[in-house]
């Protein structure tokens, strides 16, 4: 019973401190995770953890810790569709290949320069983390700055989703390789393994995509509906495929971590019916960001002790890799953007809102921290750089943009961007 009390008062502090200082981050026009993370760090090994007993996550919250990494992957996953995905514009495509390649092949020179001793494995891991969008970031920040309908809006999160699509596939090959062997047979098996868990995922959707603009697809379903009386049904439904899709992605050596985001491709608005997509997602994204995402990130706070940078040669490796995780993505944004005829402004705006982090990253380096490729100072390396990107990217879109919180659409004035393409990829709500 003591054990049981404890483990509720740990969750009970965390929970309620990660929510309160979340929403006041909000307010004063940060990410709420960053208030999260401050939480974690404070009631963890850098600060408190030694009064509190919170020196890490212990094997009672490590469960929770579990289910909140899965439901933040799901929940970046159903923001992809498929069918849309076919409709991003050129310049989405080019921006997001862009700021996720030119950061992950550069990180791969300039990690092992500062941080020494590391495997070839592990450098990679590092660089890849360092070359990731936040999606659900960047989705909050540009609703933040009343973005979220206009061009630059639309051209942003779908680099976000290319950019995130491009890292999570590369983790699971990286992942492959990395129990197998960087030979190149083994690197031919990673890639098949890739492919043959994409080919299942994809022609699943299609499938539940034929079957249900098929007449008797349609017929069945209505009957299937009828008779169903257990409540929030879809959502039971998405856990299953969830699950399973994760299940699949384990066995074929690649992680839950890849399972869980792909997921969400299997429930769509084409394949599931735009009512029911928006029910499940409604219903998932309360049960994600009013508990889970706050939990999530206070537990990578835990995970993180500050006091493992404190000599000069981490300070100097944090800083370097701070530098360079917010260049790297200012000037390949800004450039590219510019290439593709945006203004001065608006360039120098995306460079700095295409380099926020947050939660797939962190998840990866959750993931690498429980397998023992991550130190807990590589880990808090990381996650540290992670938070100061994370704070300096919607300073730097406000100041070069323009842009004010609250400002809605009429910030940015969408008959004088250049088209992003056919069709957006994160459809307005309707």
């Amino acid at each position: 019973m003591a054990d049981l009390t404890s483990f509720i008062v740990g969750l009970f502090v965390l929970l309620a401190a990660a929510v309160i200082v979340g929403e006041i981050f909000s307010r004063i026009g940060q990410a709420a995770l960053v208030g999260q993370l401050l939480v974690g760090i404070v009631l963890g090994p850098t600060l408190l953890g030694g009064y509190f007993g919170l020196t890490g996550v212990n094997d009672e919250l490590a469960g929770i810790q579990f289910l909140a990494t899965f439901f933040i992957l799901v929940m970046a996953g159903l923001e992809v569709s498929p069918e849309e995905l076919y409709d991003t514009g050129f310049m989405s495509g080019l921006l997001g290949i862009s700021v996720f390649v030119g950061p992950f092949l550069i990180g791969a020179f300039i990690v092992p320069i500062v941080v020494h001793g590391l495997s070839f494995t592990t450098t990679m891991f590092i660089s890849l983390t360092l070359s990731i969008t936040a999606l659900p970031v960047m989705g909050v920040m540009l609703k933040e700055f009343g973005l979220t309908k206009t061009r630059l809006g639309v051209m942003l999160m779908n680099t976000a989703v290319i950019n995130e699509l491009a890292a999570v596939t590369t983790f699971a090959i990286l992942l492959r390789l990395n129990s197998s062997g960087f030979s190149s047979g083994e690197v031919l098996i990673a890639i098949l393994s890739v492919g043959v868990f994409l080919g299942t995922v994809l022609s699943a959707h299609m499938v539940l995509r034929v079957t249900r603009e098929t007449r008797i697809g349609r017929t069945v379903r209505a009957r299937v509906v009828s008779m169903w009386k257990s409540r929030n049904a879809g959502f039971g439904v998405l856990m299953i495929l969830a699950l399973g899709s994760a299940l699949f992605s384990q066995y074929l050596g690649l992680t839950f971590l890849v399972g869980a985001f792909y997921a969400g491709l299997l429930i769509t608005p084409e394949s599931a019916g735009k009512r029911e997509h928006r029910g499940i997602s409604q219903v998932f994204d309360v049960i994600t960001w009013g508990f889970f995402i706050p939990l999530f990130f206070a537990f990578v706070g835990l995970g993180m002790n500050l006091r493992t940078l404190g000599n000069p040669t981490a300070l100097l490796a944090f800083g370097v890799l701070v530098a360079f995780a917010l260049s790297s993505k200012i000037f390949l944004g800004t450039a590219v953007a510019r290439i593709l005829n945006w203004s001065k402004a608006d360039s120098l705006a995306i460079g700095f809102f295409v380099s926020s982090r947050g939660a797939v990253e962190l998840a990866m380096a959750l993931i690498l921290l429980d397998l023992g490729i991550f130190t807990v100072e590589i880990f808090t390396l990381v996650a540290a750089v992670g938070l100061i990107t994370t704070i300096i990217s919607p300073i730097g879109a406000s100041h070069y943009g323009g842009f004010k919180l609250g400002a809605g659409s009429s910030a940015l004035n969408p008959g004088s961007s250049p088209n992003v393409g056919p069709g957006p990829l994160i459809a307005a709500d309707d």
